[in-house]
């Protein structure tokens, strides 16, 4: 009966036998010194029984798993050899060898573990394509600048929408309570700002941790229609086609739209002139403009950048006596300078277009003019002859293309980008008030006023309140799934609301979070240094400006980020690295 049911179990079970006879002769191989009894004590005297059996079953590799599909679901692998010792110190071998390049050999598993018997090289051949990866991060990894401080560099640029990522949760930023909501939105208006303990354990249960994040939402706007969304303004045809716009044909609407632009604009700058507003954008269908504060970005004046620019726009603000400059291309000439022993021949030629470009467009406009006298004198001779009107003259707007062709290079490209310092920048105001070209003569965006971006509160403004969502997630880290918190908020956020919102992290989240950064691109380039004498923080009287302290003292600083925009921030223990591009 007893060999009966053994020989079932061996037709039940083909292929354990097929294993253990094919070990053998390569065991047999491997080890040609070794005696006759340890050969034959590996092969199989009797069928194998019901614990070996689902020893084998468990430490069967699934067939299933590919190369593709392995990475996607980790596993848990505890594999026990015949004598139920744990073979850990295998896989933390094999891991450590494939971190030094080279394969695990069979000397040095001898070597380090020789209590392991031949079963284990079995084994070891059963796992190897679930152990080939130990960390997937390790095949795209996240390109994060090594440099690590307790702060990250001021960015300018605008940004349309920003996703935080936590280990610790974030349900304490979903729907505030009334009570809360309002707390933060008086306090945003009155700028008081309540310092919070550097320790919190639970934030959901901090009313204050709550109203102060409400308070780092808030923004202000101008004008504000409810059915639109007036930002971002550059290549947004498709959001406002479709949508009421009264204002398209009727021109009175239009006139009271501008009307009221106007004293909001001007509101605005006599708040910036007097510090009682730290900065604020002038959204453009076109351009974008970026008024700040003197004592900012480490300027003793109010500066304004603005970007991209036409040779049309440059050439009305130099009429209207808008006296501005190319700080990127000053930066290009002074690298290009450097290598002037080198690079002579070319040095000059490139030196000649900037000095072409610097002196503005109305020395092209007069040498063009001079160009077209010159041609006019050569071909007087076929109006003496009367066969002036049978040839055809050369045509003058190649000739001026040619002419310009430096010059129109730079439209809507970074290197445009615009700077106005000191009182030229009330000009441009003026500037920006009676022309024309602010407002959209066709399209979907006719006769719409740009739109005003402010942090503080000013005439004819509209509060609004940044869009956030909560969500609970896995990630994959290290070959197992972890639960995170994400935070996302779209909307225009400002500068100094994104360093609020990190600050309010920093102490909720215990020192530990992520954000992926989504920048406006025409609004990247306003990272650019526009003062190059002066590198130190400069002091302005920004004492109430509506900004808390920390923030000031960090928009002071000035900007080190170029014409790139930070686009990853990470902490971890308090300390920040981030990526720009």
């Amino acid at each position: 009966m007893t060999q009966q049911s053994d020989s079932w179990s061996i037709c039940k079970r083909p292929a354990e036998l097929v294993r253990l006879r094919r070990k053998r002769p390569r065991n047999a191989a491997e080890r040609p010194g070794e005696s006759d009894s340890s050969t034959a004590s590996v092969a199989p005297t009797a069928p194998p029984s019901l614990h070996s059996q689902s020893r084998s079953r468990a430490n069967r590799r699934n067939p299933f798993v590919t190369w593709d599909n392995a990475l996607s679901r980790p596993k848990k692998v505890l594999v026990e050899d015949e004598d139920g010792e744990d073979v850990g110190v295998l896989m933390k071998l094999m891991s450590t060898e494939r971190k030094s390049g080279d394969p695990p050999s069979r000397d040095s598993l001898a070597e380090k573990n020789p209590s392991e018997d031949d079963s284990l090289l079995e084994i070891e051949e059963q796992h190897a394509n679930s152990l080939l990866i130990e960390d997937p991060l390790a095949v795209a990894p996240v390109s994060i600048a090594p440099i690590s401080s307790t702060e990250y560099p001021a960015d300018w640029s605008l940004k349309t929408r920003v996703l935080f990522t936590s280990p610790v949760s974030l349900t304490w930023t979903e729907q505030p309570k009334a009570q809360e909501e309002a707390l933060g939105l008086s306090n945003s208006c009155r700028a008081q700002f309540s310092a919070l303990p550097p320790n919190l354990q639970e934030p959901r249960y901090w009313s204050e941790v709550r109203s102060a994040f409400q308070q780092c939402l808030v923004y202000w706007q101008h004008p504000s229609l409810p059915w639109l969304s007036l930002f971002p303004r550059i290549n947004a045809e498709k959001s406002f086609s479709g949508k009421n716009s009264p204002w398209t044909q009727d021109v009175a609407v239009q006139e009271s739209l501008m009307k009221e632009w106007s004293v909001s604009l001007s509101s605005l700058y006599s708040l910036l002139k007097a510090g009682l507003c730290p900065y604020f954008y002038v959204c453009s269908y076109q351009f974008t403009v970026l008024f700040r504060a003197a004592g900012l970005a480490g300027s003793e004046c109010i500066t304004a950048l603005i970007s991209p620019t036409t040779r049309g726009l440059r050439e009305a603000m130099r009429t209207e006596g808008v006296e501005f400059s190319l700080p990127l291309l000053k930066e290009s000439r002074r690298i290009r300078k450097q290598h002037e022993a080198v690079h002579q021949r070319v040095e000059d030629e490139e030196e000649d277009q900037d000095c072409d470009l610097l002196r503005g467009d109305e020395q092209c406009q007069k040498e063009d003019e001079g160009l077209s006298r010159d041609n006019d004198d050569s071909l007087s001779w076929l109006k003496e002859m009367g066969i002036q009107d049978q040839i055809r003259k050369p045509e003058s707007i190649n000739i001026q293309l040619q002419k310009e062709g430096p010059t129109l290079s730079l439209d809507h490209k970074p290197e445009s980008a615009v700077c106005v310092e000191g009182s030229h920048s009330f000009n441009l105001i003026n500037f920006l008030i009676n022309c024309k070209s602010v407002v959209a003569a066709a399209g979907s965006q006719t006769g719409l006023p740009p739109t005003l971006l402010a942090p503080t509160a000013f005439r004819g403004a509209t509060m609004n309140v940044l869009k956030g969502r909560s969500v609970s997630v896995k990630n994959l880290v290290d070959c197992t799934y972890q639960h995170s918190s994400s935070l996302e908020l779209t909307g225009p956020i400002l500068p100094s609301s994104l360093h609020a919102i990190t600050a309010l992290l920093q102490t909720a989240q215990k020192g530990n979070f992520s954000a992926a950064l989504y920048t406006h691109t025409p609004t990247a380039v306003m990272n650019i240094e526009t003062c190059q004498e002066q590198r130190n923080k400069a002091v302005g009287n920004l004492a109430h400006c509506g900004l808390p302290p920390a923030s000031v003292n960090r928009l002071q600083m000035p900007s080190t980020l170029g014409k790139t925009a930070l686009t990853h921030i990470a902490m971890y223990n308090h300390s920040y690295t981030w990526k720009s591009g």
